[in-house]
């Protein structure tokens, strides 16, 4: 009987262990068909941030109006209050009153910094040049669609205005804004092949095998290797097309492409798109530096 009891009371050695597997949450979001409306998680807002966006000049101008009032309030303090005006270190009032100016102080100074120091507006320049369509002659159609979808693409999703591809030194794409040639009267500037290959942006390129991103172009002292875009070209994309080819990108905003525009033109269909097209020109076409206005 009484080993009949101690067999129930044996606890197992290896006992059945309940796994707890957490559910994801899920969240219901629908459209109310009556009245038209989400009905759903909404976004929190930021009221401050907001506040602080709208109100930029008040918020950058308060320390010199907390400084002033702080320091008009400690001459009003000593003034009432019967105290010498020389300062006495002996003092305790004095030590707090040289402390509270020399914060005050500070607050102003720092005021006088933040109004001083703005940050710059970056907006959408028009470039200056002329509309260009130039594409290698005797171009089969399929190319020709190929490489308009892949402008259209780009110009349409992000703040490109010029695109230029090269392929084994034959310009077989230059399209959007161009830059005027001072010796054709007003007629875009013409692509020059063999000079930009020899210069250090291509050569840099296709040696690295990687994507440049040039977000300021004015600060690059290789503007000069890129005379046909517009003077006024604010960014460029350097992308390498296989181990032979390149395509230029030139947008109208600084640091306007973002990291999405980047990995788009690197990896997406306009890129891939744009490999297609110059290995057809060069296995169908001989080496001529024609072109054909579209």
């Amino acid at each position: 009987m009484e080993a009949g009891i101690l067999q129930r009371l044996v606890v197992p050695l290896n006992p059945i262990r309940h796994r707890f597997v957490s559910r994801p949450r899920s969240i219901r979001a629908s459209l109310n068909p009556q009245k038209g409306e989400y009905q759903g998680p909404k976004p929190k807002r930021e009221w401050v941030a907001d506040w602080v966006t709208k109100n930029d000049d008040v918020v950058r101008s308060l320390p010199i109006y907390v400084g002033g009032v702080s320091l008009l309030a400690v001459l009003f303090n000593r003034t009432i209050s019967g105290i010498a005006p020389v300062a006495d270190a002996s003092s305790s009032q004095s030590r707090a009153d040289l402390l509270t100016l020399g914060l005050a102080v500070t607050n102003i100074l720092n005021g006088l910094v933040w109004l001083s120091i703005r940050p710059k507006t970056i907006s959408v320049v028009n470039p200056i040049g002329v509309e260009c369509r130039r594409l290698y002659h005797d171009l089969p159609e399929s190319v020709i669609s190929e490489l308009h979808w892949a402008w259209e693409s780009l110009s349409n999703v992000t703040c490109c205005r010029s695109l230029v591809v090269v392929y084994d030194g034959i310009c077989i794409l230059q399209i959007g804004i161009a830059d005027v040639s001072p010796s054709s009267g007003g007629e875009p500037m013409v692509v020059e092949a063999d000079k930009l290959v020899k210069g250090s942006l291509y050569n840099g390129v296709m040696k690295s095998g990687s994507q440049s991103y040039l977000a300021n172009l004015s600060l690059y002292p290789g503007k000069s290797q890129l005379p046909f875009l517009p003077s006024n070209t604010q960014a460029v994309i350097l992308q390498p097309l296989g181990d032979n080819g390149i395509a230029i990108i030139g947008g109208d905003t600084i640091r306007g492409f973002t990291t999405s525009d980047q990995q788009g033109s690197k990896s997406s269909k306009s890129g891939s798109e744009l490999r297609y097209a110059a290995t057809t020109v060069i296995q169908s076409s001989g080496r001529s530096s024609l072109y054909s206005e579209v």
